[in-house]
């Protein structure tokens, strides 16, 4: 299988980045797709720049993006690595204009996220995670001077950077907080003193591997494009991303692409 450098997804993730912030800062204009949720300009910038440093660099490993073209399951169930993106997720977020929206590339390897890159425009903060190698986070990133992968780790704060052991940390969705979700902090709160931080997109997942959460509990529906980049990353940080019915590691792929409900967890 073909070798992937992260530095290469930085550079990719910036690109997105700047085509994002570049309609972040006029009036957006809102289309809604056919399962009702919101695409602007941004979304389909971004991935046309995503796609293109893609191809241009691993043209040998085939892509799965939100705003990509449908690709069935006949086609790619024998992938042995692909790309699994989302563009902008957080669209909600960034229609708000509240900069908390991601770009995420996740490499998927047999049926589990091995890679994984979020960038976060508005933040100019990217984490980055590899199996093997651990999970990291640069702030001011598109400032920084980075030469190679080695360079990328070097400059980069290892995760977790923190952990309150005293206090239990949940993150629950900006706007998709479910019954059951709060269910579960109704739960931890019987023998424990727990906060909630609340956080839009893949920004959720980051938490978690920082150590400034200890759950992430997401019961309501998700795509495999929203949690590919961010459960590598918090594999990568020690954590894990477990399916709520039978408590296995949440694995990719599958025919049909919307997740079911899960919890990651330092």
């Amino acid at each position: 299988m073909a070798e992937v450098s992260l530095k290469k997804l930085l550079d990719i993730s910036l690109e997105a980045g700047r085509e994002i912030l570049d309609v972040y800062e006029k009036d957006i204009e809102v289309e809604v797709k056919a399962d009702d949720s919101p695409l602007t300009q941004a979304d389909q910038r971004s991935h046309k720049a995503i796609m293109k440093g893609l191809q241009d660099e691993y043209a040998a490993i085939p892509v799965l993006s939100e705003e990509g073209r449908d690709i069935s399951y006949a086609e790619r169930k024998d992938w042995k690595q692909f790309f699994l993106v989302d563009p902008l997720d957080g669209t909600k977020e960034f229609i708000k204009k509240n900069g908390e929206f991601t770009v995420n590339i996740a490499l998927i390897e047999g049926k589990y996220p091995v890679m994984g890159a979020i960038y976060a425009p508005v933040l100019d903060t990217f984490y980055f995670g590899r199996e093997g190698l651990g999970a990291f986070k640069l702030e001011g990133v598109s400032k920084a001077d980075i030469a190679d992968d080695r360079d990328l780790v070097e400059k980069s704060a290892r995760l977790p950077e923190v952990k309150n052991d005293s206090v239990i940390n949940v993150v629950a969705s900006r706007s998709h907080m479910s019954e059951e979700t709060e269910e579960f902090i109704d739960g931890l709160r019987a023998n424990s003193e727990v906060d909630v931080v609340s956080a839009g997109s893949s920004l959720k997942f980051c938490l978690v591997a920082e150590g400034k959460a200890d759950f992430y509990p997401r019961y309501a529906p998700t795509m495999e494009w929203d949690t590919g980049a961010g459960q590598a990353i918090v594999e990568a940080a020690g954590g894990q991303v477990l399916r709520h019915e039978d408590k296995e590691r949440f694995y990719y792929n599958r025919e049909n692409l919307k997740n079911g409900w899960f919890l990651a967890k330092a």
